[in-house]
């Protein structure tokens, strides 16, 4: 499966704006683009905006650690928002900081157009085995 085709396995991802750049299991980048809509006051792009980017680079990460058959689903994320973002485009990189029979814990950096590091997030997935057809 390709980052388009994944992607849009997703349509909260795609209905706020997230668009991938790169994704294999060691990997996966995406962005956030500024715009208004998605911002709070005084022009600064909402922590909820930076954390659906993150979680959904994050989740294409974790799906792309699972056993044939498998599914996920989100057990815990926590967040650390460490810059706010004027404009330009939120950047996130996911990595797998653990694939195991029952979780994948994924670590996404957020970071600005300048490589400054915004936001930080630790998400743990469970490993949810394929169900039986029937």
């Amino acid at each position: 499966m390709d980052a388009a085709d994944l992607l849009a396995a997703m349509p909260f991802a795609v209905a706020t704006g997230v668009e991938l750049d790169s994704a294999a299991p060691g990997e996966v980048v995406g962005r956030l683009p500024w715009a208004p809509h998605r911002c709070t006051a005084g022009g600064v792009l909402h922590g909820g905006a930076l954390m659906t980017l993150a979680d959904s680079v994050g989740a294409v990460c974790a799906f792309l650690n699972l056993p044939p058959g498998a599914s996920t689903a989100t057990l815990a994320s926590a967040t650390s928002l460490l810059r706010a973002v004027r404009g330009g485009t939120a950047h996130a990189t996911a990595r797998p900081l653990h694939v195991g029979g029952t979780t994948v814990v994924v670590l996404t950096e957020v970071t600005d157009d300048d490589g400054r590091a915004v936001a930080s997030i630790t998400q743990t997935q469970a490993v949810l085995g394929a169900r039986p057809a029937g």
